[in-house]
């Protein structure tokens, strides 16, 4: 073996907690020790999560505005033989960020990928919701307005999977609108600030949960957990 020849770095796919930093996991503190690069969503809330725990590995920030960027530079650094973890702002890599596309550029130019498994807002929420687990889809954010916010309803609507969506404080009650009229008094969980210290959980049927939340202020990351068809509260 050519030991001048550089050989592919690893790209490591790393899950940092949703909220609380107990739930950070041995092997990943020991994979953000070890590798050359830290490629985060937020370099400044990795910097916290890092400090916490005393790792001192260089980052470069990858976000969705300068992912085209800085992707071709990752890509470098791992043909260089440098070893890099992709973190998001929290949770799991990939999901619902810009990470996937590093990571389908990478199988692309062959790069070994290696998950590191960890806390994830999708499955916590559903872990918690009592509803139905052995088929769900994952939705993420609806569309705001529009042609394709409908058509995701009409999907939700003839669905007999288990929905989970993300949305944001002050769209929620919208969203929880525009479900009860697309798929009518289903059961449904909404969960808040999952792990930390305000966390919140409330299940009931649509109608109740907009009942409950109407002229409250909302804060907070918001994970829903929608029945399928035909399973009403």
């Amino acid at each position: 073996m050519d030991r001048d020849v550089p050989h592919s770095g690893i790209l490591y796919i790393v899950s940092t907690p949703i909220g609380n930093l107990d739930d950070m996991t041995l092997r990943a503190l020991k994979i953000l020790r070890d590798v050359d690069l830290i490629a985060a969503e937020d370099t400044r809330r990795t910097r916290k999560l890092l400090s916490r725990f005393d790792i001192h590995t260089p980052m470069i920030s990858y976000f969705e505005h300068n992912e085209l960027k800085r992707l071709d530079k990752v890509l470098s650094h791992l043909k260089g033989g440098k070893d890099i973890a992709l973190v998001s702002d929290a949770g799991t890599p990939g999901i619902s960020d810009p990470g996937y596309r590093l990571i389908l550029k990478a199988i692309e130019h062959g790069t070994q990928i290696i998950p590191i498994p960890g806390p994830s807002a999708v499955i916590a929420a559903l872990s918690v919701a009592g509803l139905p687990t052995d088929s769900f889809t994952f939705v993420g954010f609806l569309p705001k307005k529009g042609g394709k916010r409908r058509k995701l309803l009409d999907k939700l609507e003839d669905s007999d999977w288990t929905s989970i969506l993300y949305e944001s404080p002050h769209r929620l009650m919208e969203t929880l609108g525009d479900l009860l009229a697309a798929c009518g008094d289903r059961r449904v969980v909404v969960t808040r600030e999952l792990t930390k210290a305000f966390e919140e959980v409330i299940r009931g049927s649509l109608s109740e949960i907009i009942d409950i939340l109407k002229g409250k202020r909302i804060k907070g990351e918001i994970t829903i957990v929608l029945a399928g068809r035909g399973k009403k509260g």
